[in-house]
């Protein structure tokens, strides 16, 4: 059983920053896929970023495209940890924020479903 455990979130002013660290359990960290999620109040879970395993050592980033060039996700496998900071915060980031992993399959990397393991959640609140 792997267990995720979300930290780093709080609130901040529009314009600022967040990073958001992700410590996972499990031997086998460094061949999963692990991605960032959100849910805001009323709506439904939406992807957000992910860092999938392909091969040894390789491994590929995606964003959700309204995100791309403010959010950058990041691993250290040795720390079995993942990261997602955020730059450039927006009233409308404002969520819980989930991080989610999965042994590497090549499948969807972008709906929620395809992952297997989930944290708690940590709120983001951006201020305007």
């Amino acid at each position: 059983q792997v267990q995720l455990v979300e930290s780093g979130g709080g609130l901040v002013q529009t314009g600022g920053s967040l990073r958001l660290s992700c410590a996972a359990t499990g031997r086998t960290f460094s061949t999963y896929d692990m991605g960032w999620f959100r849910q805001a109040p009323g709506k439904e879970r939406e992807f957000v970023a992910a860092t999938t395993w392909r091969a040894e050592n390789t491994y590929y980033a995606y964003y959700a495209d309204s995100l791309k060039g403010r959010f950058t996700i990041y691993r250290d496998n040795a720390k079995n940890s993942v990261y997602l900071q955020m730059n450039s915060l927006k009233p409308e980031d404002t969520a819980a924020y989930y991080c989610a992993g999965r042994r590497a399959s090549g499948g969807s990397f972008y709906r929620p479903h395809e992952y297997d393991y989930w944290g708690q959640g940590i709120q983001v609140t951006v201020s305007s």
